[in-house]
């Protein structure tokens, strides 16, 4: 039986750290229309641009303006929030991997490091959170290879 890589715990530490939430047009489609508001606006309100792309806001508690007592945009969050655990760097480095298990319950250490890239470029691949433009794209996604 096949140990399952990656399993989601709620604890929301993927959520604290100003940095890497990137926003592609895609992303912001979903999240506009998930907080039934329009594109300009939630660039305008929740949105800033950093190193050339435009990242969500954190609170003075750097977590994620919408981590509440859990993701509050769940069904509307991007891409790079919906690929976690599943970075380029976790996937293609095995130290890397051993190193986010320290922060994140969810990774399984008994699946081990082949079975979880296995598991990740499949998951990537059926929910379509391949990088597709590196101009907007989070560096973290993979590219389909």
């Amino acid at each position: 039986m096949t140990e399952e890589a990656f399993e989601c715990k709620m604890c929301g530490h993927c959520c604290e750290g100003k940095g890497g939430i990137v926003m592609t047009e895609k992303d912001q489609k979903r999240l506009a229309e998930h907080l039934e508001i329009s594109v300009e606006e939630l660039i305008e309100k929740y949105t800033e641009h950093r190193g050339g792309k435009l990242h969500l806001i954190t609170k003075e508690d750097n977590y994620c303006f919408f981590f509440k007592e859990g993701c509050d945009v769940h069904p509307g969050r991007p891409d790079v929030c919906r690929a976690w655990p599943y970075f380029r760097g976790n996937l293609i480095d095995e130290i890397s991997w051993q190193m986010i298990q320290e922060d994140c319950a969810g990774v399984n250490p008994k699946a081990g490091h082949a079975e979880f890239v296995r598991q990740g470029k499949q998951y990537l691949r059926d929910e379509d959170l391949l990088r597709y433009d590196s101009d907007s794209s989070p560096n973290a996604l993979i590219s389909d290879d």
